[in-house]
């Protein structure tokens, strides 16, 4: 069969009268011969984007390293739907989400298209007070790991680290225990039972 190209001002008009309530969703699909997922793809482009996301593109839309990074983060931790993270970020797909995915897992650097700032992979060094800065920082900017990540030179993932350390025990979670054995009362029950364990190895 063949299938009608619309322009932008016809799928408008047809968005239209659907949230209108001149015509049913269904009965929309029957009478323009269009299929159900486009026109929820309109639907969700026009929420998201207005008149302007009706218009066919002839190039892809650019999108940072560190939003790509961001929008991985959330789908990794579970609290989003894919649906959910393309409406956070304003991405054009879960198909392009999904290849973000597919390439942060492969361990594929999340590049930036010509033009943007590309987020700072490798991390550095930095003392206790420096941390406490930047999580500080970090906080008080709505938790813009992002923002934070380019403001101090450090990688993101630097700073979601510090920040989730940080809320779960404190300044005193920031400290770097490297080379620092730490006293008994300060073990944890597990740590205990690790100590334990290595005594009856021995």
């Amino acid at each position: 069969m063949f299938k009608r190209k619309y322009e932008a001002a016809d799928k408008h008009a047809i968005l239209e009268e659907v949230s209108s309530g001149e015509i049913g969703f269904l009965a929309a699909v029957k009478k323009y011969e269009i299929n159900k997922t486009t026109l929820m793809k309109w639907q969700r482009r026009y929420k998201l984007y207005g008149y302007e996301g009706l218009e066919s593109r002839t190039h892809n839309r650019s999108y940072s390293a560190e939003l790509k990074l961001q929008a991985v983060q959330d789908y990794l931790e579970g609290k989003l739907s894919k649906y959910q993270i393309i409406d956070k970020y304003k991405i054009a797909s879960t198909t392009q989400l999904s290849n973000w995915i597919k390439k942060y897992n492969g361990h594929s650097s999340l590049k930036a298209y010509k033009g943007e700032a590309k987020a700072m992979t490798k991390g550095r060094s930095t003392t206790w007070q420096e941390r406490i800065d930047i999580v500080q920082y970090c906080l008080t900017h709505q938790h813009n790991y992002q923002q934070t990540a380019l403001h101090f030179q450090v990688s993101y993932q630097q700073v979601y680290q510090w920040v989730k350390k940080f809320e779960a025990g404190g300044q005193d979670a920031l400290k770097d225990s490297r080379g620092r054995k730490k006293a008994p009362e300060e073990l944890t029950e597990a740590e205990h039972q690790k100590l334990e364990m290595k005594k009856l190895e021995y």
